[in-house]
């Protein structure tokens, strides 16, 4: 008899918010979780790392740059060999930044894309390349509101975003009929963090109330998406504080 095989979730961009929710909501139903932030947060990451594992969870830390191709096929593979099967991606990566469009240089538009919709391609391509033998496997990627509705100042976020939003609705469609549930979440609203804490001298009052969307909350979500039936799977689903106007 094979003996079954770990069942690994990878979050691509796991920090103090909603990756690290992510995160610690899938170590809890019993997943090996491998992590991902820029190498000059590696120690960020496995402060996070090493608080999943104080809880009883299985976690790893890895300093690697999600635009780069070769370093992110490198770290699936190593997931598979040494680690087990890879059964979710979390791709969780922002990219938020504000300017005018006189002030967005070619630089600043490149990167964000990179950033949000490249690094999506690339997760996504390798998550489908070692899933689909399997027959079996999740991917979601985290949208925003700039997913649908682009604002003054945001044209390179949601010229990014609405890129990430197609690149899923094109491998839901390819990877569906093969076993593979792909989804994609907006956050359309405030997000619980540090970034968002950074702007709000009322911060915690708003976070106590409800106006925040609580990153714990929200994880649940990502949980409940990779547990549906295939009979009835979600692909877009839209998160939003009760106090948030459309």
């Amino acid at each position: 008899m094979t003996e079954e095989r770990a069942k690994v979730c990878l979050v691509v961009g796991a920090g103090d918010g909603l990756g690290g929710a992510i995160a610690r909501a899938f170590a809890a139903q019993g997943m090996i979780v491998c992590m991902t932030r820029r190498p000059r947060n590696l120690d960020s990451l496995e402060a996070l790392a090493q608080s999943i594992r104080d809880q009883g969870g299985q976690a790893h830390a890895f300093g690697i740059d999600a635009r780069e191709e070769e370093p992110m096929v490198a770290l699936i593979n190593k997931i598979e060999a040494e680690l087990g099967d890879l059964e979710v991606v979390a791709f969780n990566i922002g990219a938020n930044v504000r300017f005018s469009i006189t002030e967005t240089t070619s630089r600043v538009y490149q990167k964000v894309w990179e950033m949000a919709a490249f690094a999506g391609f690339v997760a996504g391509r390798e998550a489908a390349r070692v899933m689909s033998p399997r027959g079996r496997g999740t991917i979601i990627f985290t949208g925003a509101t700039a997913s649908f509705r682009g604002r003054e100042g945001f044209s390179a976020f949601a010229g990014a975003k609405h890129a990430l939003r197609a690149l899923a609705q094109s491998l839901a469609r390819e990877l569906g009929p093969k076993g593979l549930h792909v989804a994609h979440v907006i956050l359309d609203g405030m997000v619980e963090g540090g970034f968002i804490k950074g702007l709000l001298p009322d911060y915690e009052a708003r976070l106590a109330k409800g106006d925040i969307i609580q990153v714990d909350e929200a994880a649940k979500n990502w949980v409940w998406l990779w547990s549906q039936n295939k009979c009835a799977w979600t692909h877009e689903l839209d998160l939003r504080p009760g106090s948030e106007t459309w």
